[in-house]
């Protein structure tokens, strides 16, 4: 009964087969690539015929199902071959070159077996039959990136072509392995394999009718996909070949020696695949051999867009511009550069170390700025770069593994500079690296530039915010004015009434307490009334204000006991009595604060805590604006007002701060021409 159906089955898809093979030759207008077909449509026709004439054992047979799987994976190799511009094709062809190796070292063992005949091992014929699954497995895989390959508009040229050779080499891939795993060959799955060829074959009769033109568009996911399956069957085959000889050669400890090689290997390949340089080498040479750009363009910008419009509570906006700049390159490290002076200062970094405070120097941010220009680092370290980036490049950047400098700049101003660390893979720039890397700085430094302005507009917002602020505290200030205008003219006439000084003296009270939480509203310190610029002692100045706020916190005070200076006393009280209250602030109740007085040309006084510090990037871009703290609750204008007393009395502010370390303020002012007598006594 079942060798009735193999036969037969078999015989009419032979029929079918020959008869769809008469109908194409007839039909000159047919859309799929026509001599692989026909090919592939005899050579199934035979198979089939062996099949149902001579057997599944026989040699021939075998010969001829060889014969039909490479004339099929010709014709699929035939189709994707078909789009002129496909840059890829030698990926693909390495695959298909993996996979006919594969049908052909099943033939070669089917030989072998023939040869051998009785005293053919018993381990042969598993491994035969393991190999026509992997033949089975390779094809279908293969079928499916053909059609993933193709514009998906154009995919109803080939649907049924897919169809029905999935249909056979699904048949086949449940046969073998059915086979490979009882160890004999079920008839009953070759009577199905035989009526499912049966009805193949009209399937391809209606897909030789309707076939229509079509092209392909191969992505490097493709190709790259398409490599690691290469590599993959090939590995395969290895330690197939491998574990074999093994089984062989090994004696009592084969087992125990296919294992060893098993896991070492296995080990290896895993260790090697999980290799940052090994990934990124790979990526170069297939870059390099199979495509026609070194870039993805499509791939890469929406990586990169995606890299910077990442939602809220993702990593700053700086951050994440250094991050998607460096991957385009596949760069490990990168460290953005900012505006500050004339040159370029340390901004934000994405893994890379620390580069403490270096800057740039004038020359180099002008000539990004003018230029454009990348700076390829190589060729600054090597001396062939231009004259300006020879001698304006730091020694810093050289020193370090940074690999090239893009500027960012925006309607012709420079918004800074990102540093790029060397990929994996060392290399030249190319004009793709180029293009690509200006075109990026360019969108990034829109980014920045906007940023930047969205901060103008909030800091004005909040300007204007105060401005709103302060007109309701002077309505309430101009009531305390009258208030206190009547009850001096009040005093003319009844201060000797005692009832009346009491009750004057319950008003300044009152009036004194309001406009002090008026003040408070504005500013944390009184500034007190202001006078020119005289000599002063700043010791005697530093003393009263730590005896003032030695009740609030430990302070030590040391240096000069005399130190004069040009400075307005009420201005300095308030600039150190800001400076103190932060330095409080940021301290523990352990930590103390040390406040040291120096003289000589610039006298100095400096306050230094040991508390939480702060980073670069919030001294220097937001330390000194206004309404801008780093305390909770905090107003903002405690450094910014420091530094406006300080530069109204011809003096400066600096800061040096580490977080976690501490902070050092340090308040340096114009010394005295001359000193009162009674002061120099």
């Amino acid at each position: 009964m079942i060798a009735g159906v193999i036969l037969w089955s078999h015989a009419l898809a032979a029929l079918l087969f020959a008869g769809v093979t008469l109908s194409l030759l007839r039909d000159g207008r047919a859309g799929l690539p026509r001599l692989t077909f026909t090919l592939a449509l005899v050579m199934t026709a035979l198979w089939a015929l062996a099949v149902a004439g001579i057997g599944t054992k026989d040699l021939v047979t075998r010969l001829t199902e060889t014969t039909r799987n490479l004339a099929w994976l010709a014709f699929m190799f035939a189709l994707l071959r078909r789009d002129p511009a496909a840059p890829q094709r030698r990926a693909v062809s390495l695959i298909y070159g993996a996979v006919v190796l594969v049908i052909l070292c099943g033939l070669m063992l089917s030989v072998v077996e023939n040869m051998l005949g009785a005293s053919v091992p018993h381990e042969l014929a598993p491994v035969r039959t393991l190999f026509r699954v992997m033949v089975a497995i390779s094809a279908l895989v293969l079928l499916q990136h053909l059609y993933g390959a193709v514009v998906p508009c154009a995919r109803g040229g080939i649907r049924l072509v897919v169809v029905a050779l999935a249909a056979m080499w699904g048949a086949d891939l449940l046969l073998t392995t059915t086979a490979y795993a009882t160890g004999h060959w079920p008839q009953e799955l070759v009577a199905v394999r035989g009526i499912v060829m049966a009805m193949i074959a009209p399937v391809l009769a209606v897909a030789v009718q309707r076939g229509d033109d079509w092209t392909l568009q191969l992505s490097r996911t493709v190709a790259w996909q398409t490599l690691s399956l290469a590599a993959t069957i090939l590995y395969g085959v290895a330690m197939l070949f491998a574990t074999s000889a093994i089984a062989t050669l090994g004696g009592d400890h084969a087992r125990l020696l296919e294992t060893a090689f098993v896991f070492g290997s296995t080990a290896a390949g895993l260790t090697l695949l999980s290799s940052p340089w090994v990934k990124a080498w790979a990526k170069v040479k297939l870059a390099k051999h199979f495509f026609e750009h070194r870039y993805d363009y499509r791939a890469e910008w929406v990586r990169f867009t995606a890299t910077l419009g990442k939602p809220e509570g993702a990593a700053p906006l700086t951050e994440r511009i250094v991050k998607a700049v460096a991957d385009l390159t596949d760069s490990p490290a990168g460290l953005l550069l900012v505006p500050e002076g004339a040159g370029l200062g340390i901004g934000a970094g994405w893994r890379w170390q620390d580069a403490g405070a270096q800057t740039t120097e004038e020359a180099l941010a002008e000539h990004l700025s003018s230029s454009g220009r990348i700076v390829e680092l190589d060729s600054v370290r090597a001396g062939t770069a231009d004259p300006v980036e020879l001698t304006s490049v730091p020694q810093w950047m050289l020193a370090s593994d940074a690999w090239a400098l893009v500027p960012l700049v925006h309607l012709g101003r420079l918004q800074g500079a990102i540093l790029l660390a060397r990929p994996p893979v060392d290399r030249a720039l190319d004009w793709e690296d180029f293009d690509l890397l200006r075109i990026a700085g360019r969108q990034v430094a829109s980014y920045l530039a906007e940023a930047r302005a969205q901060e103008a507009l909030a800091e004005a917002e909040r300007f204007d915010e105060f401005n709103r602020r302060f007109a309701f505290i002077m309505h309430d200030i101009k009531n305390l004015v009258s208030q206190l205008s009547l009850t001096a003219r009040n005093a003319e006439r009844h201060a000797e009434n005692p009832a009346f000084r009491a009750d004057m003296i319950a008003t300044l009270k009152d009036s004194a307490g309001r406009m002090n939480d008026l003040l408070a509203r504005l500013s944390q310190h009184h500034s007190g009334r202001v006078e020119e610029p005289h000599a002063v002692d700043l010791a005697e100045i530093a003393r009263r204000i730590v005896r003032q706020r030695r009740r609030q916190h430990r302070i030590n005070l040391s240096g000069e006991h005399r130190a004069f200076a040009l400075a307005d006393p009420a201005r300095l009280e308030t600039l150190l009595a800001h400076l103190i209250q932060n330095a409080v602030e940021a301290s523990g109740k352990d930590q103390p604060i040390d406040v040291t007085v120096t003289a000589g040309e610039r006298p100095a006084i400096t306050v230094a805590d040991a508390g939480c510090g702060m980073s670069p990037a919030f001294v220097r871009d937001q330390l000194f604006k206004p309404f801008v703290s780093s305390k909770p609750g905090g107003f903002g204008i405690g450094a910014f007002e420091a530094r406006q007393l300080a530069e109204a009395m011809g003096g400066t502010v600096t800061v040096t701060s580490r977080e976690g370390q501490g902070t050092r303020f340090v308040v340096m002012l114009p010394p005295a021409p001359t000193l009162p007598v009674e002061q120099a006594a």
